[in-house]
C-alpha cells in the first residue's frame, strides 16, 4: 500500500509541476528560515550553561535620586567577607571585569610581546567556575602575588607546548604602572565559544588587592560570584543579603543574586527590576521563524484544497471501490510529508550554502553538526511542517460524498472560503509587520549613524602607550606632531565610549543638597584632548598647558551642571575626595554611552601623568601614510610590542552591533516573509484564471477589455491584502514603540512609515496578481471557449 501511495505521490507531483514547484519553494525557504534561526537561538541558549546551576552572581540595587541603578560590580571585599560570614556559602570568588586588563601586552622576556585577553580572580575561581584545567591544581592554582593561570593557546603561542608550569611570563597594561613578573602555575583549555567571559590568562586578585584601595568597602568594580551549598534556596538569601552592606557602612545599596547561568540572556535591568535583555532577540527571532513557516504552510493548504477539483473523480473513484476515509488521509499526509521532506533536503543544501554568509551577520561560528538534539528537532519541525500542510486537504478531500466527488464539482462552504481568505489575510498580515518593523529598526540605525553625538568620531585613531613613551604621553604627543597628515593628538587615561567608571560620590559644591545621591562619570586627559575629538565648549575654556594651575580644575558637561543645579558654573569650586577643584569651563553633552542610556553627569580632569592612551586626529585620505609612520614610531619606542592600534568610529559602532544584526537579518527575513506569501497568491491566481477560462473568453466576445477581465481575476485577491494592511498596521505600530522604549533617543513614529509598509504590500501584491491576470486576459477568447 505504501508503495502505491508514493507512486500516486509522484504521479500527481509530475502532473501537477506549477504547484509543485511553488510548494517545494515556499517550504524550502520556510525550513531554511527556520534551521537558520534554530542554530542561532539554539547557540544563545546554550552561553553559560556548561557552569554548575548553583553558580551565582551578586549584583547591586543603588538607590539614586531619580530611580534604582543596577550593577554588578560590587565592594572588593565583599567575596571574602561572605565566604566567611555567609553560612549558606559554599564558596566566593572575586572576578575583576574584562575591561580592567582587557587587551594586556605578555610575553617570555626574550621574544617579542603579544596581546592578550586578561583578568584578575581569587583562588577559587577554578572550583566556583567549570573551565577544565590541563595543567595544576584547583586549591592553589592562583595564590600569591606572582602567580598566573594561562590558556592551551596562549602557552602555544608563547612557548610552542601546553607543558608549562613554572615557567615565567610577563604581562602588563595601561593600569598597571609597570612590567609585572608572574610564575605559571596552572593550564587550562581554551575558553569555549559558548562562554560569555572570554580570556587567555588569569592573574591572582593579590595583585589588585596589594594596593589597598579595593579592600575598602566604599569602593566598587569586582564581580562577586557565590556558590550556595546544596539544599539552599536563593529567595532566602536574597533575603538575607539585601540589607548586608549597612552592616559595613556602606548605604543607599541592595544585595541580590542571580543564576549566573541565566546572566547573559536576561542582562538589562530598570528601575532595579529585571526588563530582558538578549532573550528579547531570541524570542523575536522564533517567533518569526515560527511564523514564516506557518506562511509557507499556508502555501501548501491553499494551493492544494484550491486544485483539489482535479482531484475529486479519484476520492470519488476510490471511495466507490471501498478506500476508507483513513486510507485517504494517509495519502494525502504522505504526499505534504514527501514534500516537506524534499524540501528540507534542499534546505540543508540551502543552509549549508548561507551559512558562512550568516555566521557573518551574526558574528558567530555556527556549523551543521547533526547532534542528536539538531536530528530531533530537524525530524519534528519537518513531520510537523508536513502534517500542518497537508492536514487540511486531506481532512477536506476525505471527507467527501462519493457521489458529490464523482460529479467532478467542488463547491466550497462560506466556512472553506473564509478559512481560505483567513489564511491569505494572516500571511500577508505577518509580512506588512515585518515591513513595518524594517522601516522602523532601518530609520533608528539610521538616526544612530546620523545623530549628533557631540564629538568628532571620523578619522580618529588611537594605541596605548608602552616602551620608552610608557607613563609619558606628553613625549610621544610632541613627536607624533610632527607626522605629516597628523591634525591634532592628545591623551586620555581610558575607553572613550562605554561607562567611564563613576566616582564613589566622595565630591561636594556649594548648595548641595547632601541626601541627594548623584553620581559622576569620570575622566583624565591631557591638554588638547577637547580639541583633538572636536567636543565643544558651551562656557569657559578648555585645559591648557600654559596653566600650570589646571591640575586643580576640572571640566563638567552640560548634564553635571544640570545635576548640581547651577546655571553658571565657570569658577564654582566643586570638592573631589577632599580636594577643592575650580570648575573653568562646561563642555556641551556628548554620547560616551550608546543612544540607550541618557547623558549621565560627568567632569574631566587635567590629569597627563594619568593618560595612556594616545588619540591622533588624521587628516581625511592621509590615513595610511600616518598609520605607517605611528607604526614606524611604535617599532622605534616600543620594539618588543606590536602596533596595537584601533579606531574611534570602529568603537562607536560596536556599541550597535546588536541592532546592526537585527536591521540586517530582519530585512531578509521581511523579504523572504513577503516573496513566500506572494507565491502563493500567484499560485491561487494561475489556478483561478485556469478555471475561468471559459468565462474569460465569453466575456471578452461580449465586449469586455483586458482591463476588465483584469480587474475581475484580481479584486478578490486584493481585499484579503487590504483587510491584512488594516489588521496587521496597529500592531506594527506596538511593536515599534515597544522597541523604541529601549533608547533613551531615538526617532518619532511616522506616519509615513505605515503608509509606505501598506502601499508597498498592495504594490506587490497586485503585480503578483495582475501579473498572472493579464497573461489570461491576452489569450484568444476563441481559444478560451474551445478549452476543456
Amino acid at each position: 500500500m505504501l508503495r502505491h501511495h508514493l507512486l500516486l505521490v509522484f504521479r500527481n507531483f509530475k502532473r501537477h509541476k506549477s504547484s509543485f514547484f511553488i510548494n517545494l519553494i515556499g517550504l524550502t525557504a520556510g525550513l531554511s528560515c527556520a534551521l537558520l534561526i534554530y542554530l542561532w537561538v539554539s547557540d544563545e541558549m546554550q552561553v553559560d550553561q556548561f557552569h554548575s546551576k548553583r553558580l551565582y552572581q551578586v549584583m547591586m540595587n543603588e538607590h539614586l535620586g531619580d530611580g534604582i541603578n543596577t550593577k554588578d560590580g560590587t565592594p572588593g571585599p565583599l567575596a571574602e567577607a561572605m565566604a566567611q560570614e555567609m553560612p549558606e556559602v559554599e564558596l566566593a570568588v572575586m572576578v575583576s571585569p574584562g575591561f580592567w586588563l582587557g587587551q594586556s601586552k605578555v610575553s617570555t622576556g626574550n621574544r617579542k610581546a603579544i596581546m592578550a585577553a586578561g583578568k584578575f580572580a581569587g583562588p577559587d575561581f577554578f572550583k566556583a567556575f567549570s573551565f577544565p584545567l590541563v595543567y595544576g591544581n584547583k586549591e592553589n592554582i592562583l595564590s600569591g602575588q606572582k602567580t598566573v593561570a594561562i590558556s592551551e593557546g596562549l602557552a602555544v603561542k608563547l612557548f610552542h607546548t601546553t607543558d608549562v608550569v613554572g615557567k615565567r611570563m610577563m604581562w602588563s597594561n595601561t593600569e598597571m604602572e609597570a612590567e609585572n613578573h608572574a610564575l605559571i602555575s596552572g593550564v587550562f583549555k581554551n575558553v569555549p565559544s559558548n562562554s560569555s567571559e572570554q580570556f587567555d590568562f588569569l592573574v591572582s586578585q593579590d595583585v589588585l588587592m596589594a594596593s589597598g584601595d579595593y579592600r575598602k568597602w566604599g569602593n566598587y568594580g569586582p564581580n562577586t560570584f557565590v556558590v550556595l551549598k546544596k539544599g539552599e534556596d536563593p529567595e532566602l538569601f536574597n533575603k538575607k543579603i539585601r540589607k548586608y552592606l549597612e552592616t559595613k557602612d556602606v548605604d543607599n545599596y541592595n544585595l541580590f543574586i542571580r543564576p549566573y547561568a541565566d546572566a547573559y540572556l536576561y542582562n538589562n535591568f530598570k528601575n532595579g527590576v529585571l526588563n530582558g535583555g538578549r532573550i528579547d532577540y531570541v524570542n523575536l527571532f522564533t517567533v518569526i521563524a515560527i511564523f514564516i513557516l506557518v506562511i509557507a504552510c499556508i502555501n501548501f493548504m491553499n494551493l492544494s484544497t484550491a486544485r483539489a477539483s482535479r482531484r475529486l473523480k479519484e476520492v470519488g473513484v476510490k471511495k466507490v471501490m471501498g478506500a476508507s476515509r483513513k486510507m485517504l488521509i494517509v495519502q494525502y499526509l504522505t504526499e505534504s510529508l514527501m514534500m516537506s521532506f524534499a524540501a528540507l533536503f534542499i534546505s540543508l543544501l540551502a543552509v549549508e550554502l548561507l551559512l558562512p554568509q550568516f555566521n557573518n551577520i551574526t558574528g558567530k561560528q555556527l556549523s551543521l553538526h547533526f547532534d542528536p538534539a539538531l536530528f530531533t528537532a530537524l525530524l519534528l519541525i519537518t513531520i510537523l511542517t508536513g502534517i500542518i500542510s497537508g492536514s487540511y486537504p486531506a481532512l477536506y478531500l476525505s471527507g467527501m460524498k462519493p457521489s458529490t466527488a464523482l460529479k467532478g464539482k467542488l463547491i466550497l462552504s462560506a466556512g472553506a472560503l473564509w478559512t481560505r481568505q483567513g489564511l491569505v489575510v494572516f500571511q500577508f498580515a505577518v509580512s506588512v509587520i515585518l515591513i513595518v518593523a524594517v522601516m522602523i529598526i532601518y530609520k533608528q540605525v539610521e538616526y544612530i549613524q546620523t545623530t549628533n553625538q557631540g564629538f568628532n568620531k571620523d578619522n580618529v585613531v588611537y594605541f596605548e602607550t608602552g616602551g620608552k613613551f610608557k607613563n609619558n604621553a606628553d613625549f610621544a604627543i610632541e613627536r607624533i606632531k610632527k607626522i605629516p597628515g597628523v591634525l591634532n593628538v592628545s591623551s586620555i587615561d581610558r575607553e572613550l565610549l562605554g561607562d567611564l567608571s563613576y566616582t564613589t560620590g566622595d565630591f561636594n559644591w556649594e548648595g548641595r543638597n547632601r541626601k541627594e545621591v548623584i553620581r559622576f562619570q569620570r575622566a583624565d586627559v591631557n591638554a588638547g584632548l577637547i580639541e583633538t575629538l572636536g567636543i565643544e565648549m558651551a562656557q569657559g575654556r578648555s585645559f591648557s598647558k600654559e596653566f600650570s594651575a589646571d591640575t586643580a580644575r576640572i571640566i563638567v558637561n552640560e548634564a553635571g551642571a544640570a545635576a548640581m543645579r547651577i546655571k553658571n558654573p565657570v569658577g564654582k569650586i566643586f570638592t573631589l575626595w577632599g580636594v577643592d577643584m575650580q570648575i573653568i569651563g562646561v563642555v556641551k553633552d556628548f554620547h560616551f554611552e550608546s543612544l540607550h542610556q541618557p547623558v549621565k553627569p560627568m567632569f574631566i580632569r587635567y590629569k597627563p601623568a594619568y593618560t595612556n592612551r594616545i588619540m591622533v586626529r588624521v587628516a581625511a585620505g592621509k590615513m595610511k601614510e600616518t598609520l605607517d609612520a605611528l607604526r614606524q614610531f611604535h617599532a622605534e619606542f616600543n620594539p618588543m610590542s606590536e602596533f596595537d592600534f584601533k579606531f574611534l568610529d570602529q568603537d562607536f559602532q560596536a556599541q550597535y552591533v546588536a541592532e546592526n544584526r537585527v536591521a540586517v537579518l530582519s530585512r531578509y527575513f521581511a523579504i523572504l516573509a513577503v516573496v513566500i506569501s506572494c507565491l502563493g497568491l500567484f499560485g491561487l491566481a494561475s489556478f483561478t484564471a485556469e478555471k475561468r477560462f471559459k468565462e474569460i473568453g465569453i466575456r471578452k466576445i461580449l465586449g469586455a477589455t483586458e482591463l476588465n477581465v483584469m480587474y475581475i481575476l484580481s479584486k478578490d485577491f486584493i481585499k484579503p491584502v487590504l483587510l491584512a494592511i488594516l489588521i496587521a498596521l496597529p500592531l506594527g505600530y506596538v511593536f515599534g514603540k515597544n522597541w523604541l522604549g529601549g533608547y533613551a533617543y531615538s526617532i518619532d513614529l511616522k506616519l509615513w512609515f505605515f503608509v509606505a509598509a501598506g502601499f508597498l504590500t498592495v504594490l506587490i501584491s497586485i503585480v503578483t496578481v495582475v501579473f498572472q491576470a493579464y497573461k489570461a486576459a491576452k489569450v484568444s477568447p476563441i481559444q478560451s471557449i474551445k478549452t476543456e
